[in-house]
């Protein structure tokens, strides 16, 4: 859903289908999530306040038609152009259709209910509130089965308002060949703003059995609704009344028009001839709905839900799709992008091999991803992501020996195989007839809205694929075999109900069900888990030759098994996430076996008791270790699910469908906030009741040398949409029992037990000489330790300290927000052994640290050591450098107050200009021999960068270059040690017996560079 601001030309929001509501302010060109960690995401109306549009209105759980529609928690409201929510009740609503704000009252208001999905209840219909959401009055209740899916009212006559009602029910199965449909849809209008209501019949409207309505209004009673049918051919089409609904005519029997998915409609407010249908593409018609034209779409289909138009400016629009949502200001004549909302929705994950690590997902209706869990460039972004071949959600999994080939899954059992070299996809299914959405019992095969597919975990690599049955290829998808028999609960000979519309037992009976999770054994590939839809748990462990039913005794019929995962340190042991909500159930439900399903264990207690969980993963590692994905959250077990607690951190509310465990990451997979990564979960291995309260430094995990950046081009603008990279460098967690008595210090020690590199809490900020000619926002904040009690994170980025430097440069290689790091930043520690130590009130806790090369990087150890020795020999020169022009600048700023002093005297005056005149070639110059120490700076700066930012050994280029500076600074340098020992004491003598202080040569610790002072900030 979408609506604007009137009185704001370039703000819009938006309510995302599982993310939550968003805001622009650049009509489109960037996006802000508003709704932060409200406890709900799913999104089915918003609505701005006409007389005060820092009111906005938005009610939960989408109304879409679809197999995965998310439930919400209520209605929403906040009185600051969204920055912040409060929940005003409703809370059982589940999903909301519509929201009207009174055009002159903010506080006044009518919701639009659909209620619950999958069961009935009595919060639905229409309710009315005068008070802002403080007080509901339900003024509209046709019957527990039946709610409200729209409003609309007239737009001259906010008294006048119509309200659709949708009697819906969802299925545990795929149920959309069972028309959505009952004698509780159907129109109802008030006069009186809501109050009473009265419902719509006779007339020429349609007396059929109807489905969803969507009502869009005009002045002057003119009213438009778009009517599904249970009957397509009869009652289906578009509907026109002109007389406030009293007698209706057939405007259109389009057959894109009515339709349970989306079935919105608006009316240009300039032209009540105008309107406009949502659908898989925008369509408008200029006569009332006699004719169409497509306004806007795209070949596969948009998916567009609603279009909201200014009432004050109807060429400003922003339509809201599956894809995200798009502004236009002209008209339609441009949009803006939907590539700036990271509000994908994710169903299940996969990872490849390589270094980084790539995920893999498919999204509702918005393709495939294969996208890069770490960047070489600083950030993640467009150049770290591509489409893999597969349809629309599913699974995209990575062939384990070969990630550039890709198998997705998708609509109907649908198998693609795509080869990143060429782009080539093959449909490679076992059975390439589709059965999306249609009666199971009249195909051979059939699948549910998930099409699973798993590769064993050893090779030979097979490939599974399930349907009623597991079928498995040993060749990618060439020829497949049937492993096994018909796994679904149908019972032989079960007749009743199977054409028809059957309630639960009897389409258990008729064989609905469907493998919904498939779980190879990472010991033996004989042995594969499967779980149903309908609600069984299965294995074999002799390739599929004999089966057996291990499902727990209280595990629901029709509850879906999302997830089974198999313990990859301890045979036998597995864990079942189920997901009821299909029956609306919204509890978690988690059950874990150690032998091998003989016995089962709830292990939900702990789990919020209104979130139903998707995803149950054991650590690769720590056995006991779990996560949960539920549909709001993550949640952590450190004892095998005796105990949870909440792991969200600064993940957003949303529904998290997968997890994953690559190395040391977590990864979720949202529907609706896209794809996160907690980066290095090492503490929650080692986390343990004994270390819960006291002072604890974690062993670090081994430590890759990368770079945090490597751009060498113009940095991408801080309003392109990015994804953040991991840490570069090794990530040191530690645990403080207290506050700290005083610093906390960091030391890390080389394998012969030399400091690398000391840190402190009492260190201050780096102050140094540079020049910063653009925003303050590419600064980065500096790493610093913590000395409050809890954890901590500290990254050290591997190198040495930087050489002191007469002047630094900002690196290209920066990221918006995050860092312009200074050149040089120091050579990089090589591989090896280290160890980290931690000081904290006087006592030291020692860890061991290992640092591992780039898996990328054919490395010689030789030659980096020769990179290192070189830097160091540079930063030796650099450090010379600084302390002689130091010592130089310093002088020659004594040379002037000298001066100064000195009066009429010419002959003093005479001879300190002489002594500056011959410090001149140590502070300027331009040739490349010359003893410029600024220009050696510079030289040598850039050379100590370059070897920096390579894992090979110096050139000849560049020794030979340090070479010729190093004979020049030594040069310099015994120039300047000439000119203070003989020269600087004649004149001193001088100075002394003029009466004027003697000119000292400044010591290390009183030199200060100063470098340029800050340029302008730059637009």
């Amino acid at each position: 859903m979408a609506a604007g601001d009137p009185s704001k030309p370039d703000t819009f929001y938006i309510g995302t289908a599982g993310g939550g509501v968003w805001k622009t302010s650049d009509a489109g060109r960037t996006w802000q999530p508003s709704f932060g960690n409200v406890r709900t995401a799913p999104i089915g109306a918003i609505a701005v306040a006409p007389s005060n549009p820092n009111v906005i209105y938005a009610g939960s759980g989408q109304v879409a038609a679809r197999y995965d529609v998310a439930a919400g928690n209520g209605m929403y409201r906040s009185d600051d152009g969204g920055k912040t929510w409060q929940h005003i009740g409703l809370i059982e609503s589940k999903h909301i259709g519509r929201i009207l704000v009174d055009p002159h009252d903010a506080n006044s208001l009518l919701v639009g209910v659909l209620g619950h999905y999958f069961g009935p209840n009595k919060e639905r219909g229409v309710y009315r509130s005068t008070d802002g959401g403080k007080t509901w009055q339900q003024t509209l209740f046709v019957d527990a089965d039946t709610g409200v899916v729209d409003l609309a009212a007239d737009p001259s006559n906010p008294n006048v308002v119509y309200a659709a009602t949708w009697q819906v029910r969802n299925y545990p199965w795929l149920s959309y060949f069972q028309p959505n449909a009952g004698p509780g849809s159907g129109l109802y209008k008030s006069t009186d703003g809501g109050v009473t209501w009265k419902r719509i019949s006779g007339g020429g409207w349609p007396s059929g059995t109807l489905a969803r309505i969507g009502i869009a209004t005009a002045s002057g009673n003119r009213v438009y609704a778009v009517v599904n049918s249970a009957d397509p051919h009869k009652d289906s089409g578009l509907y026109r009344s002109d007389d406030g609904g009293a007698t209706w005519q057939v405007e259109s029997h389009e057959s894109w028009l009515p339709n349970d998915y989306f079935s919105r409609i608006t009316v240009d407010p300039k032209d009540p001839d105008r309107i406009y249908s949502a659908g898989q593409s925008i369509r408008r018609s200029d006569d009332g709905g006699k004719h169409w034209t497509v306004f806007k779409g795209a070949p596969g289909g948009d998916d567009y839900h609603f279009l909201w138009l200014d009432p004050r400016d109807s060429q400003r629009m922003i339509a809201a799709s599956d894809q995200g949502a798009v502004v236009t200001v002209n008209g339609g004549k441009s949009w803006s992008s939907w590539y700036n909302q990271p509000t994908g929705q994710f169903y299940h994950l996969a990872t490849d091999n390589q270094f980084p690590y790539w995920i893999y997902s498919g999204q509702q209706d918005s393709g495939t991803v294969g996208i890069a869990s770490r960047s070489d460039y600083g950030s993640i972004s467009y150049r770290d992501w591509r489409p893999v071949g597969g349809d629309e959600r599913d699974y995209d999994v990575p062939y384990p020996d070969d990630p550039n080939i890709v198998f997705g899954s998708g609509l109907g059992g649908r198998v693609s195989r795509w080869d990143r070299r060429t782009g080539v996809v093959q449909n490679v299914t076992a059975w390439p007839v589709s059965s999306y959405g249609l009666r199971p019992t009249n195909f051979k095969y059939h699948y549910t809205w998930i099409t699973p597919i798993a590769f064993s975990a050893k090779a030979p690599y097979a490939l599974y694929l399930g349907a009623q049955v597991l079928f498995r290829s040993t060749d990618q998808g060439q020829h497949w075999e049937v492993i096994s028999p018909d796994l679904s609960a149908k019972k032989e000979g079960a007749t009743e109900g199977c054409q028809g519309n059957p309630n639960a037992q009897q389409a258990r009976d008729c064989g609905y069900g469907v493998i919904y999770s498939i779980a190879p054994s990472p010991f033996s590939n004989d042995e594969i888990w499967i779980g149903t839809d309908d609600g069984s748990i299965q294995f074999t462990r002799d390739g599929g030759k004999n089966w057996q039913n291990v499902t727990p005794k209280d595990l629901p019929h029709w509850g879906i098994v999302s997830s089974l995962d198999l313990s990859a340190v301890q045979q036998g042991t597995a864990y079942a996430a189920v997901d009821n909500h299909r029956q609306d159930d919204f509890r978690p439900h988690v059950w874990r076996t150690h032998d091998y399903g003989k016995t089962w264990t709830d292990i939900s207690a702990g789990l919020p008791e209104d979130d139903f969980v998707s995803v149950v993963r054991a650590d690769t590692q720590r056995e006991g270790l779990l996560f949960a994905g539920t549909d709001r959250g993550v949640y952590v077990s450190y004892d095998d699910g005796a105990h949870w607690q909440s792991l969200q951190r600064n993940l957003p509310t949303a529904w998290v469908r997968d997890l994953t465990i690559h190395g040391n990451d977590l990864v979720a997979g949202t529907q609706g906030r896209a794809i996160w990564i907690l980066d290095d979960i090492t503490p929650l291995r080692q986390a343990s009741a004994d270390n819960a309260r006291k002072t604890t430094l974690y062993t670090p995990a081994d430590a890759v040398r990368v770079r945090a950046n490597e751009n060498k081009d113009t940095p991408l603008p801080p309003d392109e949409p990015l994804g953040q990279n991991p840490p570069a460098g090794a990530i040191i967690d530690y645990q403080l029992a207290g506050a700290a008595k005083g610093p906390v210090t960091l030391d890390i020690l080389d394998s012969d037990g030399k400091t690398v590199r000391h840190f402190s809490s009492a260190d201050k900020p780096e102050n140094l000489p540079a020049e910063r000619y653009f925003q303050k926002g590419w600064l980065g904040a500096p790493e610093t330790l913590g000395t409050s009690a809890g954890m901590h994170r500290f990254v050290w980025n591997l190198r040495y300290p930087r050489p002191e430097a007469l002047l630094y440069g900002y690196s290209i290689a920066a990221t918006w927000d995050s860092d312009t790091p200074l050149t040089p930043e120091g050579p990089m520690a090589l591989p090896g052994q280290y160890q980290v130590v931690l000081t904290v009130n006087g006592k030291s806790y020692r860890a061991p640290l290992n640092v591992v090369p780039d898996p990328r990087v054919a490395i010689d150890q030789n030659a980096l050591a020769e990179g290192l020795a070189f830097s160091k020999d540079i930063g030796t020169a650099l450090q010379q450098v600084w302390q002689t022009h130091g010592e130089v600048d310093g002088v020659r700023d004594q040379l002037d107050d000298a001066e100064k002093k000195l009066g009429s005297n010419k002959a003093m005056q005479e001879e300190i200009d002489a002594f500056r005149k011959k410090t001149d070639p140590l502070v300027s110059g331009d040739s490349e021999n010359s003893t410029n120490l600024e220009g050696m700076n510079d030289a040598l700066t850039v050379i100590a960068s370059d070897v920096e930012g390579a894992d090979r050994a110096p050139t000849d280029g560049q020794r030979q270059a340090f070479a010729e500076y190093k004979a020049n600074l030594d040069k310099a340098v015994a120039q300047w040690q000439s000119m203070r020992g003989a020269d600087l004491a004649t004149l001193n003598s001088h100075l002394h017996a003029a009466g004027i202080k003697a000119i000292t040569v400044p010591a290390a610790n009183q030199i200060h560079a100063e470098g340029p002072a800050d340029s302008d900030d730059v637009p």
